[in-house]
């Protein structure tokens, strides 16, 4: 495995537990990945609540706790809120470093620091049959020699910086390479992007800049209207009302034509939809435009990607969709679309989401390539409905990946009903099997989120979507007699072993 950001430890740790030995390398000189350098502000966008009611070191305390990484020993869980100093619940980005460190630590995280992947390359494994039809192994050239295996998995995360090729642009400083806020003071600056990064910026220069102006062609969506994680979190929120009320901050709905310089400054010309041009000077330019995935020479083998951070496309459990055995961990789980309903993406792009990816993968791979196969609990008929209710209530891995993981429960007329984990609810669809009932929560955009529970029957699958309680609290009278109705027909056909 290559990278020691969260992504690549938590799947280490995951893998560990199961008992299956790997090796990760990383370039970094200790854990943290991208953490050890961003965000710029130095606050994150991801929150712990210290006080919430539920013991910390309870697997529901995890709701409200997006920054920890996962341990099965309550001394290993909710390693951030003891960290932070207090004064936010959005801990600092050092804090965010030292939490990292301190799992890797706690959990005797093994990684080869220093360790630069340099190149890839796949070859015939004599072990496995070898040959035409036989089974490849992938041989990674790294700084400290070749590490040779049947399977990889890459948690390099989306951090190498993208510019578009706007004549100009690659002038001007990128995100990562924003200089100290009183360099900008009494400055117009320009910000080419509106997503989180551009308004990041922005906040930190509202003291200091004599005016800001934030440009892209898409107009800014904000979280707090979409429900979601899609748009400018409420962090970052103040210039757009600034905007608003025709303060010192103008948002523009256009695309940027080119950047020249102008002196001691620059000119940015710009384009609206209805194909205005307007030229804007600026004492200064700051590249907000996102980042891509350093996949090195992985396309090169194969590995098909998308979109403009350069995403690989994966499957359901974030294989390489055009390369078998090739894996994905961490923030490039986001590459796994999912169902996207309601046009809303997963979490994967979160630690609070694809932390739990890196656990169901570590469960794949044991049960796929290793032959280790998975411990599932035995329920019975008397208990299911409030085991169910229970998840969608307070179950982290369904709060946090939302229409993506979903909690499947297999029902055998022949052996009963059997708990069989967290998995992708697109592979769940997609797949053949028997009766079955595959929990989720969802949001639609428009409200709070509410339980669906898809039912398998005889090969088809019905949804079932419930009511959204203003409590976020499905475990009432009127929630257990609805579930029990729309799982009667399944029920009815499964035993439930003495």
């Amino acid at each position: 495995m290559v990278g020691s950001g969260p992504g690549g430890l938590q799947l280490s740790y995951s893998l560990t537990r199961l008992g299956i030995e790997h090796a990760v390398l990383s370039d970094d000189p200790a854990p943290g990945g991208m953490f050890r350098r961003w965000p710029v502000f130095q606050r994150m966008l991801s929150w712990t609540k210290p006080f919430t009611g539920v013991d910390q070191h309870e697997r529901a305390y995890e709701r409200f706790d997006w920054n920890s990484l996962l341990a099965d020993q309550a001394p290993n869980r909710a390693v951030m809120p003891a960290l932070m100093d207090g004064t936010s619940y959005f801990p600092s980005r050092p804090e965010m470093q030292k939490g990292l460190e301190t799992f890797a630590e706690r959990t005797g995280i093994r990684v080869r620091y220093g360790c630069r992947w340099e190149s890839t390359k796949v070859v015939p494994s004599p072990a496995r049959g070898g040959g035409q039809g036989g089974g490849p192994e992938f041989v990674l050239t790294t700084s400290d020699g070749e590490y040779r295996a049947p399977v990889v998995v890459f948690a390099v995360g989306v951090a190498q910086p993208y510019r578009p090729p706007i004549p100009g642009l690659d002038q001007v400083p990128h995100y990562g390479d924003f200089r100290p806020v009183e360099t900008y003071k009494d400055k117009r600056v320009f910000i080419v992007g509106k997503q989180n990064s551009g308004f990041e910026i922005a906040t930190g220069l509202l003291p200091w800049a004599r005016q800001l102006v934030l440009a892209s062609p898409s107009p800014t969506k904000l979280s707090v209207n979409t429900h979601t994680l899609v748009g400018v979190r409420a962090r970052y929120v103040q210039p757009y009302e600034d905007a608003a009320l025709a303060g010192g901050v103008v948002l523009l709905d256009t695309t940027i034509e080119e950047v020249k310089k102008d002196g001691t400054g620059y000119v940015v010309r710009t384009r609206n939809a209805a194909g205005e041009e307007l030229s804007v000077p600026a004492d200064d330019v700051i590249a907000a435009t996102g980042f891509l995935t350093p996949l090195r020479d992985l396309p090169a083998l194969g590995v098909a990607t998308f979109g403009q951070s350069r995403l690989p496309a994966q499957t359901p459990f974030w294989e390489s969709a055009t390369v078998p055995g090739i894996f994905f961990a961490g923030t490039i789980t986001q590459g796994a679309a999912g169902l996207k309903k309601h046009g809303i993406p997963s979490n994967s792009g979160a630690v609070q989401g694809h932390r739990y990816n890196a656990r169901v993968l570590a469960r794949h791979l044991a049960e796929t390539r290793f032959g280790i196969p998975a411990t599932r609990e035995r329920l019975d008929v008397a208990s299911l409905l409030p085991y169910l209710l229970e998840q969608v209530s307070h179950g982290p891995e369904l709060w946090h990946q939302r229409a993506y993981l979903a909690r499947v429960i297999s029902l055998d007329r022949d052996t009963g009903i059997s708990d069989d984990g967290i998995v992708p609810l697109q592979s769940f669809l997609d797949s053949a099997g028997g009766d079955a009932v595959a929990a989720t929560l969802e949001s639609n955009g428009q409200g709070n989120p509410y339980p669906v529970f898809y039912v398998r029957t005889d090969g088809a699958v019905a949804e079932h979507a419930l009511a959204p309680h203003p409590m976020l609290d499905f475990t009432g009278r009127d929630y257990q007699d609805e579930l029990r109705a729309r799982l009667e027909p399944v029920l009815s056909r499964a035993a439930s072993p003495a």
